[in-house]
């Protein structure tokens, strides 16, 4: 089972919970983001009751540390029919947070038409961790700049810029830092 990390002086919102190399945390969703199953994983980690969850929107979880700009290109790659991948800071129900490296897929019933997402997140690699928060941290930084409205796309910008001058694609980087 995750670990809480250590330290006294910490407060619950610096307080991480680890997760074991061997656990994933599974949910879905309704085609509008309303959670519709989560594992006993997603349970003990985050703190939330499944009674607590299903039927509210998967963003309860957001942590604040999370760009708006990553959302907007989840959910664009996921209304194209493509899966997403990435480095996702969540928050538990009190208060503290969690690293994942998620997985989110189109789910589709036996006809072929779009019934929501499956996700399933894991251990995030510290690695990604590391590259990945300042880039976080300037697309925040770019969303206070910008309007409500253009604030996601702006700063996803950031994460284009970077993609270009390094001649990637988001899911090159991501699985390459995942590795």
């Amino acid at each position: 089972m995750p670990k809480q990390q250590s330290g006294t002086a910490q407060t619950l919102q610096n307080k991480e919970v680890m997760l074991d190399d061997d656990e994933f945390i599974v949910s879905k969703t309704d085609t509008s983001g309303k959670v519709t199953y989560v594992n006993r994983t997603f349970m003990f980690v985050s703190g939330y009751l499944d009674t607590d969850i299903v039927g509210k929107q998967h963003n309860l979880v957001r942590h604040p540390d999370m760009p708006r700009g990553v959302y907007r290109q989840m959910w664009a790659e996921l209304k194209a029919g493509n899966e997403f991948f990435g480095f996702v800071k969540n928050r538990c129900k009190d208060g503290s947070f969690y690293w994942v490296f998620a997985n989110i897929t189109p789910d589709h019933d036996e006809t072929g038409a779009l019934r929501g997402y499956y996700s399933v997140r894991r251990k995030a690699n510290p690695k990604g961790i590391a590259f990945m928060e300042p880039i976080y941290q300037a697309m925040l930084e770019e969303e206070t700049k910008a309007d409500k409205k253009s604030a996601p796309d702006r700063s996803w910008q950031i994460v284009e810029d970077y993609l270009k001058e390094k001649n990637l694609s988001y899911n090159q980087l991501v699985l390459s830092l995942d590795e």
